[in-house]
């Protein structure tokens, strides 16, 4: 592990890692220097509640799997610049255009069991998080 990283992960109250990527409304931003925690800062997330009212079912355009298409993918692009600067990006659950849209901008999506912020970025630093890609939805 490098030794200083940045863990983002998607909430909705600071401590608990929302259960869906899109829909949260924050991502709480950890910096980990040598192993411990230096810096906490939340920030602002686009997402589902942003774009309320706008199309987004590839599928009746043409685009393949819904969250895969150019509208999709200007939106992960969106949810992604917030944490450019962040290494991991831990979530319960997300979709497989979200998680590819991570992979990206170089953020690996991390979908956890874990629902502890605290828990899941201590096992990050361990090495010991299990991505459950089966989550993707």
């Amino acid at each position: 592990m490098k030794k200083s990283i940045n863990i983002a992960a998607v909430t909705d109250d600071g401590q608990t890692i929302s259960p869906h990527f899109g829909r949260a409304r924050y991502f709480e931003v950890i910096t980990i220097e040598n192993g411990v925690i230096t810096k906490r800062e939340r920030r602002e997330k686009v997402g589902h509640h942003t774009f309320a009212g706008e199309e987004d079912d590839e599928r009746h355009q043409g685009e393949g799997r819904r969250g895969e298409g150019r509208h999709s993918q200007r939106k992960h692009e969106m949810m992604a610049e917030a944490i450019k600067d962040c290494d991991t990006l831990l979530a319960r659950g997300m979709g497989h255009g979200a998680y590819e849209g991570m992979l990206a901008y170089n953020i690996k999506p991390v979908v956890t069991d874990i629902s502890s912020i605290d828990e899941a970025v201590r096992a990050v630093i361990d090495g010991t998080i299990v991505d459950h890609r089966d989550r993707l939805h």
